[in-house]
């Protein structure tokens, strides 16, 4: 991977004429500070929100720009900071969100990166994938699970008070939540939000559909070892 040297004006997407503008000037004002540029959303995909995620990986803390979110040109630009100690420190961290946090480390496309940062980034997470077992997984699922039973729970309740509003917004947050579970559970990672919810067949699923699918994540818990019903001893241990 090198510096990418096409022109800002080159380019037909407006949000790759933006990203690589800003890069372009981040890498201007802070040379020496700066070890890579990355580009979480993805060109081209209209799952998300048409906005531009950038990550600036500094050599050390508090050099190089602060993080910031602003639209410029219309594109919404939100440019997160941060060392590459730290960005490695977080590729070999797993936590119940992985399914939507994995595709950061691992398809970031690299706007500035002279020396394979993004390569070593991605090796980094795929070593700690290996390391983790299947134990590891359904832990993670389990915790991801309670959460994604409280909203539906939570969804259903507002139905029940036909608080119809109320419950399709929750029922939203329940269906990416119980996708999240889903990718856990067959350690599957997803671009975003409406990618997760898309590939494991939630789009239009209602609420009593999403209950359906969260007992069914809960017997294969329960076939793992991990079931999400217990004693109070066992919550108190």
């Amino acid at each position: 991977m090198g510096v990418v040297t096409g022109s800002a004006s080159s380019v037909a997407d407006p949000r790759q004429q933006v990203a690589e503008y800003v890069a372009e000037v981040v890498r201007r004002r802070w040379p020496t500070a700066v070890l890579a540029i990355g580009l979480h959303s993805c060109y081209g995909d209209d799952d998300g929100a048409g906005d531009v995620r950038l990550v600036v990986v500094t050599y050390q803390a508090a050099v190089g720009p602060r993080p910031a979110t602003r639209r410029i040109d219309g594109v919404l630009v939100d440019m997160d900071v941060i060392t590459a100690k730290e960005y490695l420190r977080r590729a070999r961290t797993l936590s119940p969100s992985w399914p939507l946090t994995a595709n950061r480390y691992l398809a970031c496309y690299p706007l500035y990166d002279p020396d394979g940062w993004h390569d070593r980034l991605r090796d980094t997470h795929l070593a700690r994938l290996a390391e983790a077992g299947c134990r590891e997984f359904v832990m993670l699922a389990r915790d991801a699970w309670y959460d994604a039973w409280r909203l539906a729970t939570q969804a259903y309740r507002l139905a029940e008070r036909y608080d119809t509003d109320g419950a399709l917004l929750v029922l939203g947050q329940a269906r990416i939540a119980t996708a999240v579970v889903d990718g856990l559970l067959t350690r599957t990672y997803f671009k975003n939000a409406v990618d997760a919810v898309r590939r494991t067949g939630l789009t239009r699923a209602h609420i009593e559909d999403v209950k359906a699918r969260l007992q069914a994540q809960a017997a294969e818990l329960a076939r793992h070892g991990r079931p999400v019903d217990s004693s109070v001893d066992e919550l108190l241990m």
